[in-house]
């Protein structure tokens, strides 16, 4: 059957304004005279009756086809399917289980660096035996390397709790054994000041409407360009050029920490960390501070 319907003014479909207009064509249909007026109302109510004339010419041009379907669209269809952070009790219980574990992380190497720096006779073994640094550096580094491309081993229990607490003892022996080449003052300082910049960065990262998610590519570029620029620092024994390399690792580890802590929270960035992923958030933040503490240490000390 053809409905024969003219629209003369905008229609809101989805609040159900259309059947009106399904009504009024039915009502067309059943006069016999063309020229014949008649009466709609929305309320089936006499009082509020409502006259629409039909024209007796038409223009072909201003006339229009209209398919009325009462299909209606899904919500999930238009958004997508739920995200595993859309969870409130999941990403409450994901962010809890990565500040614990980063916690006990912290304190961990915290306490191996106090004793490296307060206990005389280890530091004076630590200089006394150069190898001992050089052969954490490489096992540190395959640790680190296992967690963060082996996407299994960091999801079986419990062997991504012993390769993270592997890495955290190789990682605080590492930083204990530079600790003895500065001042106890200096560490205290260089611990201090991470501690305020991790906690402003981290309260920035969660109220700031920035999304740096979206540098995850320029922070990887411009950390390739710091590990050359390391380098050459290493072979050009200069002072400002070691400033300045301690003043953008301190920058560029900020930046990297704001990212990360986003990447955890999840929600409203572009990327975030899967639910299942807490070692490897962990590993992420818990890298991020400690090369904050070096450089900080490196600036303080200069």
């Amino acid at each position: 059957m053809k409905i024969d319907l003219e629209v003369s003014e905008p229609i809101n479909f989805s609040s159900g304004d259309h059947q009106h207009l399904v009504q009024k064509a039915a009502i067309k249909s059943g006069h016999s005279k063309g020229d014949q007026p008649f009466t709609y109302s929305s309320r089936n109510t006499p009082q509020e009756a409502i006259k629409y004339p039909r024209s007796k010419q038409r223009d072909a041009a201003n006339t229009y086809a209209v398919q009325i379907s009462d299909d209606v669209i899904s919500e999930e269809t238009i958004t997508g399917p739920p995200g595993p952070f859309q969870d409130m009790s999941v990403r409450k219980g994901f962010i809890l289980k990565v500040f614990v574990v980063l916690s006990v992380q912290l304190l961990v190497t915290a306490t191996i660096i106090g004793v490296f720096v307060f206990s005389k006779p280890l530091r004076k073994w630590v200089i006394s035996v150069p190898w001992f640094i050089y052969a954490l550096l490489p096992a540190c580094f395959v640790v680190i390397i296992v967690l963060a491309c082996c996407r299994d081993v960091r999801r079986q229990v419990p062997m991504n709790y012993i390769l993270l607490a592997l890495f955290t003892l190789l990682e605080g022996l590492l930083l204990g054994s530079m600790s003895v080449f500065y001042k106890a003052e200096e560490i205290l300082w260089a611990a201090g000041a991470t501690t305020i910049v991790t906690l402003a960065l981290t309260l920035f990262a969660l109220q700031t409407k920035w999304d740096f998610t979206l540098l995850n590519g320029v922070l990887f570029v411009c950390l390739c360009v710091l590990f050359v620029y390391g380098i050459i620092a290493l072979v050009i024994r200069s002072y400002w050029l070691h400033l300045v390399y301690a003043a953008l690792g301190t920058l560029l580890f900020s930046m990297y920490l704001v990212m990360d802590v986003q990447m955890m929270v999840g929600g409203r960035y572009h990327y975030e960390v899967d639910p299942e992923e807490y070692i490897f958030a962990a590993l992420n933040i818990y890298v991020d501070i400690i090369s904050l503490f070096i450089f900080i240490l490196d600036l303080i000390a200069r």
